[in-house]
This record gives structure tokens, sequence and C-alpha cells, in this order.
């Protein structure tokens, strides 16, 4: 149930980070970081020689890809430190890659660790690590809060429209519409998490069991 709540958080996140405009893909584009959870949880593996850590990145149909590739890397990167290297990077690429796919994300090759991720995805990672959601609420209500209220506000500042000005009624509408349209996101994302999963339903279940 931890785990799930984990997941849930996370596509919280990405609706809210879609809905104030920041850009899904720049939520995605967190698995693909070479300082980002799935390197991590790769890096870690290969130290340890434990497959098991990061077949939960991936969906149970990609096991035996990760497994041989796993394999493969290990045999390698014994061999000396350049062809470790090498290996290492070999699995890091093909672990991501699927784990992508899975996603339904494109994949575009690693990307340097350090880059701008926006606040939302490091503060759900510090929560998870801290044991602390408050400073993550707080970031996306104040985040929601400001969206909220400059939609509404500009809806009311178009409304006391004159009625033989058609530009000036168009002009209410569309900010009416984009009111409208903003809040219905906010209640869709909210009220889809635990229902939505990082995989397929009919899959969530065997991820979590790792």
């Amino acid at each position: 149930m931890k785990k799930m709540n984990i997941f849930s958080l996370l596509y919280l996140l990405f609706v809210v980070i879609l809905v104030a405009g920041i850009g899904y893909d720049r939520a995605l584009a967190h698995c693909d970081g070479m300082d980002g959870p799935v390197v991590t949880g790769a890096k870690e593996a290969l130290e340890n020689e434990d497959i098991n850590l990061v077949l939960i990145w991936v969906q149970k149909k990609d096991e035996a890809e990760i497994k041989k590739a796993f394999q493969k890397t290990l045999a390698v990167r014994k061999l000396n430190p350049e062809a470790k290297e090498l290996a290492d990077m070999y699995f890091f690429e093909t672990l991501v890659r699927i784990h992508r796919t899975g996603e339904g994300a494109s994949y575009t090759g690693l990307k340097p660790a350090g880059r701008d991720l926006g606040p939302a995805i490091p503060a759900a990672d510090k929560a998870i690590i801290d044991g602390k959601i408050d400073p993550v609420i707080k970031l996306l209500t104040d985040k929601m809060r400001d969206g909220i209220n400059e939609y509404f506000n500009h809806v009311m500042a178009k409304q006391n429209f004159k009625k033989d000005d058609i530009e000036a009624g168009r002009e209410y509408i569309e900010a009416y519409v984009t009111f409208i349209h903003y809040i219905e996101r906010l209640y869709e994302g909210a009220n889809q998490v635990g229902t939505h999963g990082h995989y397929p339903e009919s899959e969530q279940d065997e991820v979590h069991k790792h």
C-alpha cells in the first residue's frame, strides 16, 4: 500500500504540473536522468548483484530482457575499469529505455545529472526520503490556489461587457471556458489518484510485489 501511495502521489504531481503549464515532458524526464531514480536503482543493483532492485522499474513482460542485460553487464564489468564503465552505461541505457517504453514515453538517451526539473519532482522525491509530505502539499496547494485565483479574476474582469460589444463578449467566453476547464482538469486529475498508477492496472499488483 505504501508503494501505491508513492505512485499515486507522482501521478498527482504529473496532473498538477500539466495543468499548471509546466509540461508533462519535464515530469517524464525525471526517469531518464543520470541522477534519476532508475539509474540510481541500476547502480545499486549492479553493486549488490541484485536484479530485484531494478525489476520493479519494468513491466513483467520485460523482465526477461532486463535479466539478460543484467547478466551480460555483470560479466563484462569484471574485466577492467574501462569495460565496467561501458557495461554499466549499456545497462543504464537498456533499463531506462524499456522503463520509458512501459510508460508510453519516447526515449532519446540518458540525460546529464543536475538538470532543472522544476520544484515539484524534487519535492516529491525529498518527501519520500524524509517521510514528510506536508512540504509537497503546500507546494501543490499554493500553485493550484494561484492558478485558480488568476483564472477566476480574469473571468470576473471580463464579465461586465456591453451586450452589443461582441468582441468583449468573446473575450469573456474565452476567459470563462479557460477557467472552467482548469477547474475540471484539477478535479479529474485528483479524482483519478489511486485508480491510475505508473503501469496499467492489470500489472500494478505484480509490480508492487517486488
